[in-house]
C-alpha cells in the first residue's frame, strides 16, 4: 500500500523530505505575496500619497479585529487544513476580482485592494506556521525551522525579481500582477491537497472535534473571540509573547512610513516605483535569506532562541540611531532592511521556537490573537506616534525625529525577551521530556 493509504508511514516520518516540502509550500505562499505587495504600495502612494499611510494601517487593523471572531469560528468548526485551502481560494478569486476592478482605478478600489493584501500577509502566513508548529518538536524545530523560514525568504527574493522583471520586460503593467498571483495561489492549493493525501497533516482535525465536551452541569463556553483573549490573560508566557510581538510591531509601521515617505520623494511615476519596490524587496529578502542560512542556525544552535529574539531589536536600534543623523533614502531602506529581513528571518524562526513547548490547541487559538489580531492592531500604536508626532502637533517631527521612538521601543523589547527567558526554558525542558519517556 502507499504512504497516502497508511498516513502513519506518509511524510511525518521523513523530517528531511517534510521540510523541504514545507520549505517549498512557503516559498509559494510568499512568491504570491511579494506579486501584489509591491504593486498594493506603488498604487496607494499614486492614489493617496504617503501621508495616509497611517490611517490606512489602522483601518486595516480594525478591519481584522472585526473579522476574527468569525475566523475563530472557522477555526473550531473546520480542520485547519481545509480552512487553509477555503483561504487561498477565496483571496485568489478576490484577487481576480479587483483586477477587474483596476481597469478604472480609484481611490476606493486601491485601498481595498491594499486591505485584501495586508489580510493575505498575515492569514496565510500564520496558518501556515500553526499547522507547521502541529507537527515539530522543539528539538526537530531549532533543526529544521531555519530551513523552512528559508522558503519564505527565497520566494521573497524570487517575487520581488520575478514581479520587477515582469514590469520591465513584458506589457504587464502593476495591475496585471494580481493575476499572476491568483494564479500562484491555484498551485499552492494543489500542493497543500497532495501533502495531506500523503500524510503531512493526517492528524488535523477542527480544535471543537479534539476539545472535551464539557459536563451538562456548567454553563456554555464562552464564544470562540474571548476565549482566545482570556487564554492570553491568564497566561503569563503567552502574555509575554504578546508584549514582544506588540513591540516589535509599534517600531514597524514607524520604519515602514520612514521609507515610503523617502520613495515617494524619490519616485514619482507608478510604474517605476513598483519596479524599484520590487527590486527593493528582493535585496531586502536576499539579505534576510543569508542572516537564515549562516545566522540563524548558528546562534540557535549556540545561544537558543532567545538570543536570536535579541537580534533584531539590537540592529534596528542600531540604525534607527544612525538615521536621526542621516535621513536619506538609502539609510531609511537600511533601517527598512536591518526590520524586516531580520523580522522574516532569524526573528520569526525564534518566535516560531516560543510557541513549540506549548500545547497546540491552546497555541492555535492564541496565535489568532497574538500574531493575527496583534499583529495588526498594535500597529495603532505605532500609526497614531506617527500622526501625533508629523501631523497633530503644533510643531510636526522630521522623519529623523521619529527614530528615537524607536530606539526607546528597542529598549523596551530587548527587556521582555529577557524577561521570558525562565518561562521558555522550563516549558521547553518540560516538553521535551514529555517527547521522550525514558529521559
Amino acid at each position: 500500500m502507499s504512504d497516502a493509504a497508511h498516513p502513519e508511514h506518509g511524510l511525518r516520518r521523513h523530517p528531511g523530505l517534510r521540510s523541504a516540502l514545507l520549505f517549498f509550500n512557503f516559498f509559494l505562499i510568499i512568491l504570491a505575496y511579494y506579486q501584489v505587495k509591491p504593486a498594493s504600495r506603488s498604487l496607494f502612494l499614486e492614489y493617496a500619497g504617503a501621508a495616509q499611510l497611517p490611517y490606512l494601517w489602522t483601518g486595516s487593523a480594525l478591519l481584522l479585529i472585526l473579522l476574527m471572531p468569525f475566523y475563530q469560528r472557522m477555526v473550531e468548526r473546520y480542520s485547519r487544513l481545509r480552512l487553509v485551502l477555503g483561504t487561498c481560494g477565496a483571496i485568489a478569486l478576490l484577487l481576480i476580482g479587483f483586477r477587474i476592478l483596476l481597469m478604472q482605478p480609484g481611490v476606493v478600489t486601491v485601498i481595498g485592494f491594499y486591505l485584501l493584501v495586508d489580510i493575505f500577509s498575515v492569514v496565510l502566513v500564520e496558518q501556515f506556521w500553526s499547522l507547521t508548529d502541529s507537527v515539530f518538536r522543539s528539538a526537530d524545530g531549532k533543526r529544521w525551522y531555519g530551513l523552512i523560514a528559508s522558503g519564505g525568504l527565497l520566494g521573497g527574493l524570487a517575487g520581488g525579481s520575478l514581479a520587477s522583471a515582469l514590469i520591465h520586460l513584458t506589457p504587464l503593467q502593476t495591475a496585471d500582477l494580481l493575476l499572476v498571483s491568483a494564479g500562484l495561489m491555484v498551485l499552492m492549493m494543489l500542493l497543500i491537497n497532495t501533502l495531506s493525501r500523503y500524510g503531512l497533516y493526517d492528524r488535523d482535525l477542527p480544535l471543537a472535534a479534539t476539545a472535551p465536551a464539557p459536563p451538562a452541569a456548567t454553563p456554555q463556553p464562552a464564544p470562540p473571540d474571548a476565549r482566545g483573549w482570556r487564554l492570553l490573560r491568564g497566561n503569563r508566557y503567552l502574555m509575554l509573547i504578546a508584549v514582544i510581538l506588540l513591540l516589535s510591531q509599534v517600531c514597524e509601521p514607524i520604519v515602514e512610513y520612514q521609507f515610503l515617505h523617502l520613495v515617494e520623494r524619490s519616485y514619482s511615476e507608478a510604474d517605476a516605483r513598483t519596479a524599484f519596490l520590487s527590486s527593493f524587496l528582493s535585496l531586502l529578502n536576499a539579505v534576510a535569506l543569508g542572516v537564515n542560512l549562516l545566522v540563524t542556525p548558528f546562534i540557535h544552535r549556540r545561544f537558543g532562541a532567545i538570543a536570536g529574539l535579541m537580534v533584531q531589536p539590537l540592529v534596528l536600534g542600531m540604525a534607527a540611531l544612525l538615521f536621526t543623523v542621516r535621513d536619506r533614502l538609502w539609510v531609511a531602506g537600511a533601517m527598512k532592511i536591518g526590520d524586516r529581513a531580520l523580522s522574516y528571518s532569524i526573528n520569526r524562526a525564534s518566535r516560531e521556537l516560543l510557541y513549540i513547548p506549548a500545547d497546540p490547541a491552546t497555541i492555535f487559538r492564541a496565535k489568532g490573537w497574538i500574531d493575527m489580531v496583534g499583529y495588526r492592531s498594535f500597529k495603532i500604536i505605532g500609526n497614531v506616534a506617527i500622526l501625533l508626532l508629523t501631523q497633530w502637533l503644533p510643531w510636526p517631527v522630521s522623519d529623523a525625529g521619529l527614530s528615537w521612538v524607536v530606539v526607546l521601543l528597542c529598549a523596551g523589547w530587548l527587556y521582555a525577551i529577557w524577561s521570558i527567558r525562565s518561562d521558555y526554558r522550563r516549558l521547553s525542558a518540560i516538553a521535551d521530556t514529555n517527547a521522550d519517556p525514558a529521559a
